[in-house]
């Protein structure tokens, strides 16, 4: 048995991720167990600079705000912006504090000037994305950035009388920000403003504003780049996604935190099959966003289960989305000890590589009947492998010792 799992490792190499699939795909999705780890972003930026040089990828997106990732990407594709602006404002969750992310974003930045120098086409400059939603743990952004921003690209494209109102009706029923961002709200249905008379004219006018958008299509090919497009396609995905968000932050029902969950990976989705559209795509997140079975977790007492952007994506891109889930070691800081022998992550603890890349299926299989046991992790920021996922997954990276960032 121990024979046959080594057999399953390789290096954590781009050839040996690719060597699990039957072909490259359309987005690769690299999970990871646990945030703010800098070992582990450190790995997926050397990745993603295998992938790009050996692989054709272009683009990374990350577990941070869609619309504050666009500042990123103005930096990394043009220079706009300090570095230290980008990393304040470019990021949600506060990632930006991250010196492995800072690292990523200067590397992109350098990559692209040398483009410049060489003259390549802007098809070869790297691109970044945030494909999470603009939302927080305490909070939902207010909707107006999204919906002024879309107005604006259709007020200077279309005629007047096509749109559905004025940029003054807007931050009228908008009103104060401070409104639809009180943390209160996240505990307190009734503070929400999501399910007011203003709030429901304003997903009306999202869906106009969004139509309109489809509609005048062939125009807008003629009157605006394919960027410039894909963002007011960006702001519609936002606002009318927020709209919801905050419609569902007001439900008093047992079924409020199951949707607010489901729409927010259901956010992440659209935004990574959008990416995805343009080009190959590294996505980075935790595993619970990209399996491709049932996400679950407890939350007051209450079960929740919803399906993952992951599992939504799937569903669309069929062979042409990958999912590689993290496993760790231990997080000895973070009281994190040697994994049991019986459980998926102390059968790898025992090979002698101190991170490797597994086929997963190969994995399951060599294990035949034999499910791990799962393993409980002493501090709730690690979430372990679930062995009932192994075979759903197309491989497992796998770091044995996470150090102190």
């Amino acid at each position: 048995m121990a024979t046959d799992i080594k057999d399953t490792a390789h290096a954590v190499e781009a050839a040996a991720v690719m060597g699990l699939l039957p072909a490259r795909p359309r987005l690769l999705a690299l999970g990871e167990p646990t945030h703010g780890e800098d070992a582990l972003l450190e790995l997926r930026n050397e990745l993603f600079r295998r992938l790009v040089e050996q692989e054709g990828y272009r683009t990374i997106a990350i577990e941070s705000d869609c619309v504050r990732g666009l500042v990123v990407d103005d930096h990394v594709t043009s220079g706009r912006g300090t570095l230290d602006e980008v990393m304040e404002h470019g990021f949600g969750h506060g990632w930006g504090a991250s010196a492995a992310n800072r690292e990523l974003v200067r590397w992109m930045r350098a990559h692209n000037v040398r483009a410049d120098r060489d003259g390549r086409p802007a098809s070869e400059r790297l691109r970044f994305a945030g494909f999470d939603g603009p939302l927080e743990i305490t909070h939902a952004a207010s909707p107006r950035q999204a919906l002024t921003a879309l107005h604006g690209f259709l007020a200077a494209r279309v005629d007047a009388d096509l749109l559905p109102c004025t940029a003054e009706t807007l931050d009228r029923l908008l009103g104060a920000d401070d409104r639809w961002t009180d943390p209160a709200v996240m505990t307190d249905p009734s503070r929400s403003v999501g399910r007011s008379a203003g709030a429901a004219e304003l997903r009306l006018l999202a869906d106009d504003l969004v139509a309109l958008l489809d509609e005048q299509t062939p125009h807008l090919i003629a009157t605006a780049s394919r960027d410039e497009r894909d963002r007011a396609r960006l702001y519609g995905r936002t606002a009318t996604g927020l709209l919801g968000y905050h419609f569902w932050t007001a439900d008093a029902s047992p079924a409020r935190m199951t949707r607010l969950t489901g729409l927010r990976d259901r956010m992440m989705a659209r935004n990574l099959l959008a990416l995805a559209a343009r080009g190959p795509v590294l996505a980075h997140a935790h595993n619970s966003h990209f399996q491709r079975e049932k996400s679950t977790m407890r939350m007051g007492g209450r079960p929740l289960e919803w399906w993952s952007a992951g599992a939504l994506v799937n569903a669309r891109l069929g062979e042409e989305y990958a999912f590689v889930a993290t496993a760790l070691g231990t997080i000895r800081h973070r009281g994190v000890g040697t994994p049991p022998p019986d459980t998926v992550e102390g059968l790898l603890y025992a090979l002698p590589e101190d991170r490797c890349v597994v086929d997963a299926p190969r994995l399951a299989a060599a294990l035949g009947g034999a499910r791990p046991a799962p393993r409980v992790s002493p501090w709730f920021g690690y979430v372990p492998l679930d062995p009932a996922h192994l075979a759903h997954s197309d491989g497992i990276v796998f770091v044995k010792d996470v150090p102190r960032s």
